[in-house]
């Protein structure tokens, strides 16, 4: 929809900045003034979507600091709506201006703590408030005039800032507290947007920080109404939590959830309040005045719009040689004359799309690239973003399934990341793009959702936030810093699966990890092991299979650590612990080091375990054995777990109680065979002596005490 909304413009850059480029009243390029000015813009109703955006949360496998952040970006708060009627000719008294307002004027505020509404002493309008003009005093107009071009110099974010110091301007005008029916003054401060909430809020200095840092400026008085456990009621001043009702006729006494249910029954009995839930999230500006971007498909006529037809899309911008800001407001496209002039009295929106309008649904065109005809086709899309047993689904010769209309490449998925609820298996993205990219993202996917194109109602099913990788002196890596690492300098020193191998080996992908020259070498070392387990220099100096690699059956040991590595892996790369899954693998190498005979079946699993690490050693090595097919179409190894049966435990041997030592015996040894091993023990024998042996006392599968006298 249209709407005309307040936004940051530099007139010297001649565009609209975000409030993140507003730095203290100036643009962040250039350092130019930058004012608040209404202009007519795009929106999403993003916040029709805000009850659903926050209960389908929670069912998504993401981290909890990433779904607090979206929460409180929508900031979900129940609440109450009270109108404070202001005080007009038809009710004034001897300290109350004549005002030119209908005798049923009142001013609107929403609070979460309805229950210190005795507490509020002065009310506060934000400097767009609507009501300012018509409210303001003719004695106190000049004042208000000359602070509202002050706050029109701010961002949001500059004038939400809990450590600046507060300002604010009376406007003349007086409101009525409806639960005692005092006069409290009416002002404006910058602290209170109007983009939040109603634009109003009624000043509760007692348990408000910024109200109180208001009034003490202000020099009002400050009255307590909510007492804090242990506390005195002037102690209580500050107190933001639950506590008791104080100074308030209605409610004393009563514990705050009490107060609240009682003084909103008051309210709505006596018409002045009502129950009312609000969002912080506000409707989401999608209009950009800059040339790159996509072009709205509309048109206007007589100051309507209207889409165009389908047969016309996509639209494409003009070629312009001149597309800097016009420095009039109008976006760079107003300059093409010929293709702004659609037909006659008709003409094409010249507004353009933020970035937004690409990255919150590139991932769908990823199920169905080549499609002409639509974004991504029904069967594609629910392959690849629907559930496991949803139909549509068909089984190819390797037991994957595909969609049957599916020409494009096919790619295999790892079977175990199958079974999830919908959506992206697996995003992998910074913390940065939590209540942006992310929130965005799942907002119109819902909206595809519910017209039916796409099969699931959420986008991302897990998400990850990878660590940052620092410089060696573990700083951010910055030319301003010299530690920048090159990849490329890298590989060309250790190789590729060098550099990946480490890169996975670092540490855990959600740590901030730095980067060690050092470690490369180590991992480079590990895969000159690997290479070496399997081949070896003749004497020409040239490469070949070592003798070593038979195809022989493993031994019972072999089995037990080829079917425990596999089994680390696939659970490591399931949980994303690449580094440990690197360790189990360098286990793996060391058990089969030195040996004289290698079983090649054992190598060929490794290969495969290894391979998505290190691909080019891998695909090499397994030519070498001489085994079938590519290794990359090779399928995932799965773990016997008979293999990973303990046959041995260790056990603890104590005499009188003290350890003297500890060995492996049988999983199922009888007492009388743990008892006779330690009797045989060498330290257990020492350690008796010339004593005489009194009792043996045995736990089976944890410990013999041998008692001695």
């Amino acid at each position: 929809y249209v709407a005309e909304v307040p936004v940051n413009w530099c007139q010297e850059l001649g565009t609209v900045l975000a409030n993140e480029e507003v730095i203290d009243g100036k643009s962040e390029v250039g350092g130019f003034p930058v004012v608040r000015r209404p202009m007519r813009q795009w929106m999403l109703r993003i916040t029709a979507f805000a009850d659903r955006l926050l209960d389908e949360l929670e069912d998504l496998d993401w981290p909890q600091g990433i779904k607090l952040l979206q929460r409180n970006w929508i900031g979900r708060s129940e609440g109450a709506e009270i109108e404070f009627p202001v005080v007009g000719s038809s009710r004034c008294d001897d300290r109350t201006p004549q005002l030119d307002v209908p005798p049923s004027e009142s001013i609107r505020v929403f609070t979460t703590r309805h229950d210190t509404i005795y507490g509020a002493n002065y009310m506060v309008l934000a400097p767009e408030h609507p009501l300012v003009d018509r409210l303001t005093t003719e004695d106190q107009r000049a004042e208000v005039a000359s602070y509202r071009a002050k706050v029109a110099a701010k961002s949001d974010l500059e004038r939400t800032d809990l450590a600046k110091e507060k300002t604010g301007v009376f406007i003349g005008a007086y409101a009525i507290n409806p639960v005692n029916q005092e006069n409290i003054p009416i002002w404006i401060a910058d602290y209170v947007l109007m983009g939040y909430g109603t634009g109003a809020v009624m000043g509760v200095p007692g348990h408000d920080e910024r109200d109180l840092e208001f009034a003490r400026k202000f020099k009002m008085s400050v009255l307590p109404v909510v007492q804090a456990p242990g506390k005195s009621p002037q102690e209580s001043i500050g107190f933001l939590d639950d506590g008791v009702a104080i100074n308030s006729p209605i409610i004393d006494g009563l514990p705050t959830p009490e107060a609240k249910k009682k003084i909103l029954a008051w309210l709505q009995e006596h018409g002045v309040g009502r129950p009312d839930v609000r969002y912080k999230l506000r409707d989401w500006l999608f209009s950009r005045q800059r040339y790159w971007g996509e072009p709205f498909p509309i048109v206007w006529q007589n100051e309507k719009h209207e889409a165009l037809n389908e047969t016309e899309l996509p639209l494409q911008p003009p070629a312009l040689e001149d597309f800097k800001p016009t420095g009039t407001g109008e976006p760079p496209l107003a300059k093409a004359k010929d293709w702004v002039r659609y037909s006659e009295n008709v003409t094409r929106e010249t507004n353009t799309m933020p970035q937004w309008a690409g990255s919150c649904w590139y991932y769908l065109r990823f199920c169905d690239p080549q499609n002409a005809q639509r974004f991504t086709g029904e069967e594609p899309e629910r392959y690849w973003m629907g559930a496991e047993n949803d139909e549509a689904r068909m089984t190819n010769d390797e037991g994957m399934t595909k969609p049957e209309s599916d020409t494009s490449s096919f790619v295999i998925r790892h079977s175990s990341l199958r079974a999830k609820p919908g959506g992206v298996d697996l995003y992998i993205g910074g913390v940065e793009h939590a209540v942006l990219h992310l929130l965005y993202s799942r907002f119109w996917h819902k909206v595809l959702f519910d017209l039916g194109y796409v099969s699931k109602p959420e986008p991302f099913q897990r998400l990850v936030n990878q660590g940052m990788i620092l410089g060696e002196d573990n700083r951010k890596m910055s030319k301003r810093w010299g530690n920048v690492i090159d990849p490329l300098d890298v590989i060309a020193i250790y190789g590729a699966d060098a550099f990946r191998c480490y890169e996975m080996f670092m540490g855990p992908l959600e740590q901030m990890k730095p980067w060690s020259m050092k470690g490369v070498e180590g991992v480079s070392r590990f895969l000159a092991r690997v290479w070496r387990l399997m081949m070896t220099e003749n004497q020409a100096g040239d490469w070949e299979l070592s003798a070593a690699v038979q195809e022989v059956e493993p031994t019972k040991a072999q089995q037990k650590i080829t079917h425990a590595t596999i089994k680390k892996v696939t659970n490591d790369i399931e949980a994303l612990a690449f580094n440990t899954a690197i360790s189990q693998m360098m286990i793996f190498v060391n058990a089969f080091t030195n040996l004289e005979v290698i079983p090649v079946s054992a190598m060929r699993i490794f290969l495969v375990l290894l391979n998505p690490f290190a691909p080019h050693i891998t695909s090499e090595l397994w030519q070498q054995l001489k085994s079938p097919g590519e290794i990359t179409q090779q399928t995932w190894p799965t773990y016997d777990e008979s293999f990973l049966v303990e046959d041995e435990i260790e056990i603890v041997l104590q005499v009188n109680g003290k350890l003297r030592d500890r060995i492996k015996v049988p999983l199922d040894a009888t007492s009388e065979q743990l008892e006779a091993a330690a009797r045989a023990n060498e330290k257990v024998r020492n350690a008796v002596g010339n004593q005489t042996i009194r009792k043996v006392v045995v736990v089976p599968n944890k410990l013999v005490n041998v008692v001695a006298a």
